[in-house]
């Protein structure tokens, strides 16, 4: 049974690897799992019996995974941002789900399904939201020459 658990759920569109993209990220986020898997039945439009719908967590927010054909691909216009309370953290996310992907700037990866993530550390934001607006703008632009972030770069541009 098709279970409703929060009020907005983010629905990614893939073309036919929608569980092997849930299996891949469960396997890198704590209280991860697969929820419910539902298939095409003679309606279509996919070939009965094969994977229509994932539902998903991953840390504990509910995703959906739709096979629903080549039509549509990820592009940066939408991203999951994902909080790191460490520097081991950050390498670690920024390692796993750029596998088969590619880095771009400012924290921001592209998985190998083409879906873009922003690995961010949560020391990031506490600097950059400082009342003392010249130390802010002193690590936002150290941030914009980084791809991966590094707190302590970030932390040695608060200090000026």
């Amino acid at each position: 049974m098709y279970e409703i658990s929060q009020k907005i759920t983010p629905n990614l569109w893939f073309d036919t690897q929608a569980e092997e993209a849930a299996e891949f990220y469960i396997g890198i986020f704590e209280n991860s799992r697969v929820v419910d898997v539902l298939r095409y039945g003679d309606a279509g439009p996919g070939e009965p019996g094969t994977v229509m719908v994932v539902v998903f967590e991953l840390a504990g927010q509910r995703l959906v995974g739709l096979n629903g054909g080549p039509e549509f691909k990820f592009t940066e216009a939408i991203s999951l941002e994902v909080h790191c309370d460490s520097q081991e953290e950050v390498d670690r996310l920024w390692q796993r789900l750029g596998e088969g992907g590619e880095p771009g700037p400012c924290g921001w990866l592209k998985d190998k399904y083409g879906l873009s993530w922003q690995i961010v550390p949560t020391r990031f934001l506490e600097l950059v939201t400082d009342p003392d607006q010249e130390k802010a703008n002193r690590v936002m632009k150290a941030m914009y020459g980084m791809g991966k972030l590094d707190i302590a770069t970030l932390e040695a541009a608060a200090k000026g």
